[in-house]
């Protein structure tokens, strides 16, 4: 009898831990079909619960801080290379001969571009996070000055005497020159939407300042990027060139002869139904020319081809001689090579009008491609040495250098720069994130319409149930991870679903990404992706009185008259700090008639000012016309009683909102956080 019962409880407990073992595995199951959005993800709780920690200890255990070279410059000699690591916030000195990395330099936040002197013995470091260029003694091996200018210092061009360096601030938008004798700033020239490289023509009378960023331009209408020519000799700006349907003009350089000025560029179809993509013709990749005469031409010619598309171009260098033209195609791992006498002659012997149709047709670059040069992950920028015969390019995602025979156009070697050997999943996932391999015909990256992970700032039509309905705002993909949910509507719950089903059906045109790559893009976008410190409009944490006046409008409960407004129409109700959204879906009263009825997910305000336009459909250009325009019935917050003073610092408020950490350290947050409203 004693033993029936020990047989019985025995019997109970292992029925009782399969049921629960059975519970735990239906509840799993549950849980992670909720979390990737379809019923055949592998149950792992590793790619959510671990790859996916920021700020703790298991987060330290699981990343790595790699070197991603970025930009390079040579001695005059050629006999040492100097590599920014972006990531690794370091100034390499490299012996190219050698082949191996000689010093690291420490240098400020995320830094952009490095030029040297033209004596070899100083270099100039720009660090677009920190404000500042760095003035470093290239023997000594350490900072002797910093130069302050405008904000987000980016590219950096050194006038021919060395005696002025032009520096191109990408956030304020502006250009600094700097008189390198008296180590100040000289002069502050307006430039395009969101600037990023210089050069000089090689006799030193002019700099060409390329741009990212669309100007703004009425709703509706194609992109127009900005090409600023400045006058070296006054220090002005002599000339605003506008590249009509084209942006992301990384880089730009001046052929040796100062004939041709070349710079990369996209063409977008953003207001075309997205299936275009299926037909061939969605986003297309190229280079900008710009001819140095009287009457000098201007025309786009693209570097893809009818069958492959050549993503994300960055860089461009030309020979010595300018018979040709080296580009770097970061989102296919891949260098262009181009002859620019064939264009030249192209220039010479076709009208406006055929040069202008060009610019749309594939076949074209048969004319002037020569040849197609692989690379390592993400080719970011490039040197040609001294004697023309080695192209070096920076793969940012391997951590070193290729060097390429630029007589064989194959690759000779590479310089390892000393990064971690290990490839995180996070790293992994930043790989898949720039490269356009998942795309139909690789015609663009994650990276394409989220450079710098940000926003590209176009509005485009995702081609939903009615062709020409719903358009959709790009929105930025920085510090997104515990903001969910995703979509203007609110329709993708996780990070998972957006990147997922929802990426290869609307988007690529493709089969979805694996399992494995997809838990390694998310593990990215959440850890990997953080928003710049808002050194423009609050550089130290403290808010003006101009900010502190449109703090106390963004969190009143009164208008001017006495009237308490209804708590679900004040400010902070639906923006409350940290990340200033409730993760709740709203109607604020902008649906347009070409918008199927929804709510939308109420988004993030943090670095506000650096993501015009506004709205889900892109409609206000400034943060003004959100109440100013498109707020006549007080359903976006109570704001029509506000005087034009008042509706000044409130925008004020709204610029100065910088990161979510900056608001987790201070006193608004431990005093807001009774508004923040949980999702259901």
């Amino acid at each position: 009898m004693k033993h029936l019962k020990s047989i019985l409880i025995i019997g109970t407990v292992a029925v009782t831990l399969g049921a629960g073992i059975l519970l735990a595995g239906k509840i799993s199951r549950k849980h992670v079909n909720y979390i990737t959005a379809v019923d055949d993800h592998p149950v792992g709780c590793l790619s959510c619960h671990l790859y996916t920690q920021k700020d703790n200890f298991l987060a330290k255990m699981i990343t790595e801080t790699y070197i991603s070279p970025f930009n390079l410059a040579l001695s005059s000699q050629g006999d040492r290379m100097y590599v920014v690591g972006q990531e690794s916030n370091q100034l390499l000195v490299v012996d190219p001969l050698e082949q191996k990395v000689i010093e690291k330099i420490p240098v400020g936040d995320k830094p952009h571009s490095v030029v040297i002197s033209r004596d070899n013995k100083s270099a100039y470091v720009s660090n677009q996070w920190s404000d500042q260029v760095l003035v470093i003694d290239l023997a000594a091996g350490r900072i002797t000055d910093t130069l302050s200018g405008g904000n987000g210092p980016a590219g950096l061009a050194l006038s021919p005497d060395g005696q002025f360096l032009f520096v191109v601030n990408s956030y304020s938008s502006d250009i600094s020159v700097f008189d390198l004798a008296k180590k100040q700033e000289i002069r502050r020239l307006r430039a395009g939407n969101n600037p990023v490289s210089a050069t000089f023509t090689p006799d030193g009378t002019e700099v060409y300042v390329s741009s990212r960023r669309s100007v703004p331009v009425p709703y509706g209408t194609p992109p127009l990027t900005e090409m600023t020519i400045t006058d070296a000799r006054d220090f002005r700006v002599s000339e605003r060139r506008m590249f009509e349907n084209a942006y992301i003009m990384e880089n730009v350089a001046v052929t040796p002869g100062g004939d041709l000025v070349i710079s990369t560029l996209l063409r977008p179809k953003n207001l075309l139904p997205s299936i275009q993509v299926e037909q061939g013709w969605m986003m297309t990749h190229g280079i900008g020319i710009l001819e140095r005469k009287e009457g000098g031409k201007m025309v786009q010619l693209l570097l893809d081809e009818p069958n492959a598309y050549y993503a994300d171009p960055f860089d461009v260098v030309i020979s010595q001689d300018g018979k040709q033209a080296y580009v770097s195609h970061s989102g296919v791992d891949m260098i262009s090579v181009v002859d620019l006498e064939a264009i030249r002659d192209l220039l010479a012997g076709s009208t406006e009008e055929e040069l202008g149709a060009l610019a749309n047709n594939l076949g074209s670059s048969s004319r002037y491609v020569t040849g197609r040069i692989h690379t390592g992950a993400n080719p970011k920028g490039m040197a040609l040495s001294p004697d023309g015969k080695y192209l070096y390019v920076a793969e940012r995602l391997e951590d070193r250098i290729a060097v390429i025979n630029t007589g064989t156009l194959e690759n000779e070697s590479s310089i390892e720069l000393g990064g971690p050997k290990r490839i995180t999943v996070a790293r992994q996932g930043r790989r898949l994130f720039n490269n356009a391999g998942h795309t139909f015909q690789n015609q663009y990256a994650c990276y394409t319409c989220h450079p710098d992970a940000h926003e590209d700032g176009l509005v485009y039509n995702m081609a939903a149930s009615d062709m020409g309905r719903n358009l959709a705002n790009v929105q930025t993909l920085r510090d997104i991870g515990d903001i969910p949910p995703y979509k203007w509507n609110g329709k993708n719950q996780t990070i998972y679903k957006q990147d997922g089903m929802r990426f290869s059906t609307v988007l690529t045109r493709t089969e979805a990404f694996s399992h494995k790559e997809l838990d390694a893009l998310v593990a990215y976008i959440i850890t990997g992706i953080k928003n710049p410190p808002n050194l423009r409009y609050n550089p130290h944490g403290e808010l003006t009185e101009l900010q502190q006046r449109g703090k106390e409008i963004f969190y009143r409960d009164h208008t001017n008259d006495g009237v308490e407004i209804p708590e679900s129409n004040r400010c902070y109700t639906c923006h409350p700090p940290p990340y200033f959204t409730n993760l709740q879906l709203t109607d604020v009263g902008t649906l347009s008639e070409n918008d199927d009825p929804m709510p939308f997910d109420v988004p993030q305000l943090n670095n506000v000012y650096d993501s015009p336009p506004y709205l889900h459909d892109g409609r206000a250009a400034t943060l003004e016309e959100l109440w100013t325009v498109y707020n006549k019935e007080d359903k976006h917050g109570m704001a029509n009683d506000m005087t034009k003073g008042q509706l000044n610092d409130l925008v004020e408020y709204l610029k100065s909102i910088g990161d979510a950490g900056q608001f987790k350290r201070t006193e608004i947050y431990q005093a807001s956080t009774s508004y923040k409203t949980k999702k259901k």
